[in-house]
């Protein structure tokens, strides 16, 4: 399976449905909020949370009118972080258009993201089950943690391993988690089926984080998004900081004052040049080459976590979804 397409074919049916349900969801009689909600509809990206969600659920089960509401809660409850991280991080830009802060206003944003909260809340209560909510409600809070933790660790730019990785726990791999946990529940699977499902969505997750830090510094004109970018915001991840564990230590801080004075928005510094020198200390340490290794690892215990579940369509896709996240170029 190369692409979106064909992973999500055993479940195109019901995708169908899905997608039905989100189209309401987005729906609001106000003008400005139907206009904000369209915008925001136009951009949900490849959606792959939501997929993650109706996979679980038929590789156990026949999926059911739980598992559609569970997909769109999730949906509509990650949305609605990017759209309030957007305002936090006074990022510009998502998905290659304005983040709506920029094309409306903050107030705009925060507003339309808690629209959007209160349409998860009716849609977890239309499930009528309550490990859901808790799933739900579980992954709202870990949510706001990681990005409370980002920001703690924002103020002193340089973490080491274990810092990058409960972040990342907390931001990607518990929502990844929780999808593949509440399609779980929401087909019946059995306690052993829902495990197994729950690791192979964290590590899904975590995956599909380090690749996304990968390609901060890559070449790849296809990726989305200007490289170096995450350095840019003053965010520090896997490459950077294991190339700072291989370097001499005299080298390392001068990469570390270098990383303070981008932080700091230093008029002296010339920051594209500041930006590839750093870029180029990475490769040089080969701290992406240890990212991919990780990745891989990963990915490998995903795949023995799946072990529990005979051959079938849906297995293949969730299969096929690990070797997209490591492999995509966007």
């Amino acid at each position: 399976m190369d692409t979106l397409t064909d992973i999500r074919r055993p479940v195109e049916r019901e995708w169908k449905q899905f997608e039905r349900l989100m189209e309401q969801s987005l729906r609001a009689d106000n003008k400005l909020q139907q206009e904000v909600l369209r915008y925001v509809g136009s951009r949900r990206g490849k959606q792959l949370r939501p997929l993650l969600v109706l996979l679980a659920a038929q590789i156990c089960n026949p999926i059911t009118d739980k598992t559609h509401r569970s997909a769109a809660a999730l949906e509509l409850l990650h949305t609605a972080s990017l759209i309030h991280d957007d305002v936090v991080d006074s990022s510009d830009t998502r998905r290659g258009a304005a983040a709506v802060h920029v094309k409306w206003s903050n107030k705009v944003a925060v507003l339309i993201g808690d629209y959007m909260l209160a349409k998860v809340i009716g849609l977890v209560a239309e499930v009528r089950n309550i490990r859901i909510l808790e799933i739900v409600s579980n992954l709202g809070k870990s949510l706001s943690s990681g990005e409370m933790v980002q920001l703690h660790v924002g103020q002193s730019m340089w973490i080491d391993e274990e810092r990058y990785y409960k972040v990342i726990e907390q931001k990607t791999a518990q929502l990844f988690q929780a999808c593949a946990e509440a399609g779980a529940e929401s087909a019946g699977c059995t306690s052993r089926q829902r495990a197994a499902l729950r690791e192979y969505g964290r590590l899904l997750g975590l995956c599909f984080q380090i690749k996304d830090d990968i390609f901060d510094y890559s070449d790849l004109e296809e990726i989305g998004k200007p490289t170096m970018s995450d350095l840019r915001d003053g965010k520090v991840t896997l490459p950077l900081i294991e190339a700072l564990r291989r370097a001499p230590q005299d080298e390392a801080e001068h990469i570390r004052e270098l990383g303070e004075m981008l932080a700091a928005h230093s008029e002296s510094l010339d920051t594209e040049k500041a930006l590839q020198e750093i870029k180029a200390f990475v490769l040089r340490f080969h701290g992406d080459e240890y990212a991919v290794q990780q990745m891989v690892a990963y990915k490998k215990q995903a795949t023995e976590a799946l072990s529990v579940f005979r051959d079938s369509p849906e297995k293949s896709s969730l299969l096929a979804l690990l070797d997209y996240a490591i492999n995509r170029v966007q």
